[in-house]
């Protein structure tokens, strides 16, 4: 059968790839196994119950959920097949942005997972005219349950009409409006079509991997990035589309015991957690003390030193790889073939390491616009540092100021409500423009150097891109997070979140009193001494103008809910100088 629409996907994998764990999700402990058939049934029964209600093709519904579960893949299948137009939220934004998404897209019904959301949504929903009614996945007293919709859907007798209508849903049609955070401003809505997201997973498929001796009802993906983010979303359609089961993590907290338990094959990653499980690794290598220690340290100076990735070769490596690296793959499951990084840039260093400890990553590009792959390494064709070749499906063009264009059947149909705005995201001859700048080298590889946005010049003149020295920082055990900062200024400098655990064990080791809150370690001068030691060793690295020449040390860890990262982590830049106005001021007051 050809796919062509995102409904189509599931009835493919009932064909090819029947199982009896399609979708699995931990409740109380416990995980529940949905069947592909279970799964396309309760799918309709979602789309009957709707249809009672008056719910006609082309209307809008909201799924909100704080962590992925099969409730929500089965909301997503039951809708799109009668052309109801799905849009996932984010659960971590604010109730503002919820009236806003809700009334900008004239919400009729939203579907939440839990209390808190509901509780965020009650708030607002006087505020927004076309919203008819909540549903909620979990079991709350007083709240309409997404299972009403189900009884409403009971008698099949109505499933002519839905197919009727699943047969007129053109690959054309819009499928979903995207919200995306955006690090300025209110969120945008990205229209995507049934054959934006069909095209981009037909593009992917060649560049994941399979396992030759891996039959496919063995196969296992681990989902738990927010299934609201089209880098997951497309993967988790990909996935169906391959047979592979999707297990849903309870929680990015519980990753750790639920990789354990799934033992998965395949893994969407975002840099910063690539960096924490580096960090655990670290933490307990360098803490275990003794011999151990001396091993731990004796196999990364081994690996760090390989310029190019190889299966382990000579005696000292095979040994490094026995006795260390083969536990951090325990610790990733054990089954691992590779994790899909993207969202934001995967440090090289970091990326060679997992590479030569067996953990594959393939690092890959894209945007909420392109729905959203444009590149991504594959394991024939590979080259850490960079984000892979472009999709073969796509035209790449870089444009005369270095910004990276796209032209293709994955680029979306425009922003929602906003004419102005979609046409000045085009150029003239028809390209989406990323907003990021970069190249294609000689072997057809893209490498992305920056955000068009965030370069920033200084008052000498000289261009400075910041992520690029931030991804050079974050690899330093004292920073957290680091946002480089000197538009217009003479010189470049930057505000630092210390990591504070790491402090704290640092200070202890040499016997340091800094305090133990984040507010009196970031006044600790040693800490502060030690972190721009840090700095002067990264600073071996830029040229003179890129140097960072001062820095000062946030009181606080930047997070989503204090409005500092986006719910993907990337940092708000306007949001992090706004708070920190006075450390700021302090790093350029005395250089006038």
């Amino acid at each position: 059968m050809t796919i062509k629409r995102l409904f189509d996907i599931p009835h493919y994998a009932l064909e090819k790839f029947p199982k009896t764990d399609m979708f699995v999700t931990k409740y109380q402990g416990e995980w529940k196994k949905t069947s592909t058939l279970e799964f396309i049934n309760q799918g309709n029964k979602i789309s009957r119950g709707l249809l009672k209600l008056g719910i006609k093709p082309g209307d809008k519904i909201a799924l909100i959920t704080t962590n992925s579960r099969t409730e929500w893949a089965v909301m997503d299948f039951g809708l799109s097949q009668i052309g109801v137009v799905s849009v996932p939220v984010y659960p971590s934004i604010s109730a503002e942005d919820y009236e806003f998404i809700f009334n900008n897209a004239e919400i009729q019904y939203c579907f939440v997972s839990d209390k808190e959301l509901l509780t965020k949504v009650m708030k607002v929903k006087h505020n927004i005219p076309s919203l008819q009614g909540i549903f909620t996945f979990d079991n709350i007293s007083g709240a309409a349950n997404w299972r009403e919709i189900m009884d409403l859907g009971e008698d099949d007798s109505t499933q002519i009409e839905v197919e009727d209508l699943s047969n007129a849903i053109n690959s054309e049609d819009l499928a979903t409006i995207i919200y995306t955070s955006g690090t300025t401003g209110r969120p945008k809505g990205v229209m995507l079509t049934h054959h934006n997201i069909v095209s981009n997973v037909l593009g992917a498929i060649p560049r994941i991997p399979k396992k030759k001796s891996l039959d496919y009802k063995d196969s296992r993906a681990l989902s738990f990035l927010p299934i609201c983010h089209i880098f997951e979303r497309m993967l988790f359609y990909l996935y169906q589309y391959s047979g592979f089961s999707i297990y849903f993590a309870e929680s990015i907290d519980k990753m750790g015991e639920n990789i354990k338990e799934v033992k998965p094959h395949y893994m969407t990653v975002v840099p910063r957690l690539v960096e924490k499980v580096y960090d655990k690794i670290y933490n307990t290598g360098s803490s275990a003390g003794g011999l151990k220690s001396k091993i731990f340290f004796w196999a990364l100076n081994l690996i760090s030193k390989k310029k190019v990735i190889g299966k382990p070769s000579g005696l000292q490596e095979i040994i490094a790889d026995k006795l260390v690296f083969s536990k951090w793959r325990e610790g990733l499951g054990g089954e691992i073939i590779t994790l899909v990084s993207g969202s934001a840039a995967l440090s090289t260093r970091l990326n060679m390491m997992f590479q030569n400890a067996g953990i594959p990553i393939l690092e890959g590009y894209g945007l909420t616009e392109t729905s959203p792959v444009i590149a991504v390494n594959s394991f024939d064709k590979m080259k850490v540092g960079t984000v892979g070749a472009p999709l073969d499906n796509l035209q790449v063009k870089i444009q005369e100021d270095g910004e990276i264009t796209v032209k293709g059947p994955s680029v979306f149909k425009g922003y929602f409500k906003a004419e102005e705005m979609t046409r000045e995201a085009f150029t003239e001859d028809g390209f989406f423009k990323t907003g990021d700048i970069g190249h294609i080298d000689a072997e057809g590889f893209l490498q992305i150097t920056d955000r068009k946005k965030e370069m920033f010049k200084t008052s000498g003149g000289k261009y400075i891109a910041p992520q690029m020295i931030e991804n050079l920082a974050k690899a330093s055990k004292f920073i957290e997070q680091i946002m480089v900062v000197g538009d217009g200024e003479k010189m470049p400098c930057a505000l630092v979140q210390p990591d504070f655990e790491f402090a704290k064990n640092w200070a202890m080791r040499n016997n340091l009193t800094i305090g133990s809150t984040p507010a009196e370690i970031a006044k600790s001068p040693e800490l502060k001494e030690r972190i721009e030691k840090e700095m002067e060793g990264i600073n071996e690295h830029l040229g003179n103008w890129e140097k960072i020449k001062r820095v000062e040390l946030t009181p606080e860890v930047w997070a989503i809910e204090t409005g500092l990262l986006t719910p993907t982590l990337k940092l708000k830049r306007k949001a992090v100088k706004e708070k920190f106005m006075d450390l700021y001021n302090k790093m350029y007051e005395h250089h006038e």
